[in-house]
């Protein structure tokens, strides 16, 4: 390591990469306990002569030559390391003084120091026990897929047949009108899906655990993954609990379905032109987080699968057999399929796109839905934030707000009004405007939501109009209208009339 990157290194301090060890009077206990905390890990650098805080003090250098022969002992005794390991310090002259620098990558499998397994997390070595969290470093380390698990005594009554009709229509669709599957029997796409296999190590022959969750009856998916749910959540009022909930543990193909519904029931869907053509924000990245979800996540893991809607910001967790942590963004994006055999699957009905493509789609349109961007956390759990902004609209005022008439035609056709930028009811038209009083002048920095637009034109049809009615008719939840209706009060567009019970709703536009 040259002294540049190393003054670099000592700037920045202990990260889950690097680490600093003062070694006074010889090596310590803590210095191995790193070097198998590396090795379980993603590896490291480590550093002898450094405080914590990156001071160098420096090894005297009769005495480095002494600890690097008693650091390669160390390692190589399988009484103290299982596996052992074979590294090479180096000793580096910083700034005048004697620094032992070791290089660490990753181990091939888990390691032990003195019959105790350590993982790096954060910028600590972490001892552990927990059976759970061993079978995930396992996990991580193994060079198979999970997915590809044979279960031998799986038969085709324990699938949801009744799917594949719907399966070979989503497929041919997708292929612009041809796809092999829609002439193959029901075996044959199964076989050609990967869902149905032999085990070259094992020599067992069956369906795979891609196949179970894909296709599975709900008590066989039960039955191989006990612990395999996804909770959707709506938590914008009640944060210690939630506003609305749906637990999902169906197979993946249906419980697609249901948590696209979840989504378009509790996210606006913000009016938006892409060349030209009227596209859905919300349901595009509502489909990325969805498909990474349910194709990416380590299924063998207990850790229940979570999508979480929040006033500003929603969210997926899932668990992961990682292959890096931190931050990804469309710079450092390595693609790394986790469950190949499911991905081509979604790939093959139109469900997901290429390898790679989520991520950069989500950060493409996450800042035309709300002016953010995304985060994605790399790790033993997964981590999707999606920043959420019901007053942002990317086109707000952009194509009307300089005009300075109102167009007739322009309402009647667009639903926008001119010179406000404040869109309405579509059927809008001059005798409206008259006879509700709107001035094309008027409250020109208000915004509104789609929600708040969409409500608004159903209080101007119906006055008398109930929360629920409203719920009902917008597919929403009755906490997100409540929300919506305090939004049009504070901004003094809406205003209740007369009792609880017989009273109505005033436009103040």
């Amino acid at each position: 390591m040259d002294l540049k990157t190393m003054k670099s290194v000592f700037e920045i301090g202990e990260t889950i990469a690097v680490e600093f060890k003062r070694c006074g009077n010889g090596i310590e206990n803590d210095v191995y306990e790193t070097v198998c905390s590396f090795l379980n890990r993603f590896g490291g650098d480590l550093f002898m002569g450094v405080l914590n805080d990156g001071t160098v003090m420096g090894i005297p250098e009769k005495a480095a030559q002494d600890m690097v022969k008693n650091f390669i002992s160390c390692i190589s005794n399988p009484l103290l390391f299982s596996p052992t390991v074979y590294l090479i310090p180096e000793i580096v002259k910083y700034e005048g003084k004697a620094v032992i620098h070791v290089h660490i990558p990753p181990g091939a499998e888990v390691h032990s120091y003195k019959k105790v397994i350590y993982d790096r997390v954060d910028d600590a070595d972490v001892k552990v026990t927990a059976t759970a969290q061993i079978a995930q470093m396992y996990i991580r380390k193994q060079n198979i897929f999970t997915e590809k698990k044979i279960y031998p005594y799986a038969e085709i009554t324990d699938f949801r047949l009744d799917l594949l009709p719907q399966i070979r229509k989503m497929a041919v669709n997708h292929a612009g009108g041809k796809h092999p599957w829609e002439s193959m029997s029901d075996q044959e796409l199964l076989k050609s899906a990967g869902l149905y296999g032999k085990d070259i190590a094992t020599g067992e022959q069956g369906y795979n655990l891609a196949a179970v969750l894909l296709l599975g009856k709900d008590d066989v998916i039960k039955d191989v993954c006990p612990a395999y749910e996804t909770d959707a959540l709506v938590r914008r009022v009640n944060m210690d609990r939630y506003d609305d909930r749906e637990i999902i543990c169906t197979n993946l193909i249906e419980s697609f379905e249901r948590l696209m519904e979840f989504a378009r029931k509790n996210l606006p869907d913000k009016f938006f032109l892409e060349d030209e053509n009227s596209v859905s924000l919300r349901n595009i990245i509502a489909r990325e987080i969805v498909s990474n979800i349910l194709m990416h996540r380590e299924f063998t893991s207990s850790y229940a699968a979570k999508f979480v809607i929040q006033k500003n910001k929603m969210y997926t967790e899932n668990a992961n057999r990682s292959t890096g942590e931190g931050n990804i963004t469309p710079d450092n994006l390595e693609p790394n399929p986790k469950n190949p055999v499911i991905a081509s699957f979604f790939r093959n009905i139109g469900r997901a796109d290429r390898l790679g493509s989520g991520v950069r789609n989500l950060f493409k349109y996450c800042k035309l839905y709300s002016g953010q961007e995304p985060v994605f956390q790399d790790g033993d759990i997964f981590r999707i934030v999606i920043p959420l902004d019901e007053e942002y609209s990317y086109d707000y005022g952009m194509e009307y707000c300089n005009k300075e008439k109102t167009d007739v035609k322009t309402i009647e056709k667009t639903g926008v009004k001119a010179e406000t930028g404040v869109k309405t009811d579509v059927k809008t038209s001059v005798k409206t405007i008259e006879k509700t009083g709107v001035k094309a002048e008027k409250k020109t920095d208000i915004r509104l939501t789609e929600t708040e637009r969409k409500i608004l034109g159903l209080v101007r049809e119906n006055p008398v109009i109930t929360q629920k009615e409203l719920a009902e008719m917008l597919e929403l939840s009755n906490s997100g209208i409540r929300y919506a209706m305090k939004g049009l009060k504070e901004k003094n567009l809406l205003f209740r009339t007369g009792s609880r019970r017989n009273g109505g709703w005033k436009l103040n536009l």
